[in-house]
């Protein structure tokens, strides 16, 4: 399979999980954008909501100052097995 062109790899396989946010209407629209391209590049329709999941963790993992305190124990958060944070 050739590289995608968008930032987010293909998901895992995963159950579904509820994700419940309150966004601005340009950001709604933006996410449904991503996730219709996602959908092109893949072939997998994935909810709005595992897309900004997903993109949210993967701005965590590359915020390289919270991965160095959370590390070191600053925080409370407990890491699960796939990268994804438990408050």
């Amino acid at each position: 399979m050739a590289k995608s062109s968008i930032k987010l790899d293909k998901l895992p396989n995963r159950k579904p999980v509820k994700l419940t946010l309150t966004l601005e209407p340009e950001i709604y629209d933006a996410l449904k954008d991503y996730a219709r391209i996602y959908a092109e590049e893949y072939g997998d329709d994935e909810p709005v909501q595992i897309i900004a999941a997903y993109m949210i963790n993967d701005f965590m993992d590359s915020d390289t100052a919270f991965k160095r305190r959370r590390k070191i124990g600053e925080n409370t958060a407990e890491p699960l097995k796939n990268g994804a944070i438990r408050s």
